[in-house]
C-alpha cells in the first residue's frame, strides 16, 4: 500500500465517521453510521477512506445479505445490472491483512476477502449478528454507531439463490471529521 496515495492516519481521527447513505428503488431506506479504528487497522481504514472520497463506493450495491449474519458490499462490478460478476471486483489494489483482537459481533465493520489474507481490496461486510467464528481471521476496522435497524432492513430483503437482493440495495459513502 505504501506509495499508493494511501492517506496517512493523521487524516483519520477519533471523529472520523463513514455515513453509508442506503437506497433502493430511488428510495431511501436510511443511514448507517460507522465509526473507524485506526489503531488495530491503519491501512483498512485509510483504505475505506480514500475509497469513500473518491466516490467509489457511489452506486454500489449491498449484494451479499444473510439473514443472521452479515450484509456485504463495496464491490465495483456491482453498479452493472449483470448479476453474475456481482462480488468479483476490487479497486486494483490489495490491502495487507491487520487482523486484530476486536471480536465480530453485531454492528462490527469488516473487510471481506478470497481465501488468501491479503486479498481485501474495496469490499467490507457488517454483522447484523455476532460472528465470532470470524475473530482473527478478517480484519475489524470499524462498527456502527448509528442505523442498525437499515442494516436490519437490507438483511430481510428477498433475494437470489446467491443471496444478491432482488432490488438493488445502492449505498453512497460520505466522511466526515
Amino acid at each position: 500500500m505504501k506509495g499508493e496515495g494511501i492517506e496517512t492516519m493523521t487524516d483519520v481521527t477519533e471523529t472520523t465517521k463513514a455515513t453509508i447513505t442506503v437506497t433502493s428503488k430511488g428510495a431511501s431506506v436510511g443511514d448507517i453510521v460507522i465509526r473507524f479504528f485506526p489503531d488495530v487497522a491503519p491501512g483498512h481504514v485509510a483504505n475505506f477512506v480514500k475509497l469513500s472520497k473518491e466516490g467509489f463506493y457511489d452506486g454500489t450495491t449491498f449484494h451479499r445479505v444473510i439473514p443472521g449474519f452479515m450484509i456485504q458490499g463495496g464491490d465495483p462490478n456491482s453498479k452493472n445490472p449483470d448479476r453474475s460478476m456481482h462480488g468479483m471486483g476490487g479497486p486494483g489494489h490489495k490491502v495487507k491483512a491487520e487482523f486484530n483482537s476486536k471480536p465480530h459481533k453485531r454492528g462490527i465493520l469488516s473487510m471481506a476477502r478470497s481465501n488468501d489474507p491479503d486479498s481485501a481490496g474495496s469490499q467490507f461486510f457488517i454483522c447484523v449478528a455476532d460472528a465470532n467464528f470470524l475473530d482473527w481471521q478478517y480484519t475489524v476496522f470499524g462498527e456502527v454507531v448509528s442505523g442498525m435497524e437499515v442494516a436490519d432492513k437490507v438483511v430481510g430483503m428477498k433475494r437470489d439463490g446467491r443471496d444478491n437482493p432482488l432490488e438493488r440495495v445502492e449505498m453512497t459513502v460520505t466522511i466526515t471529521d
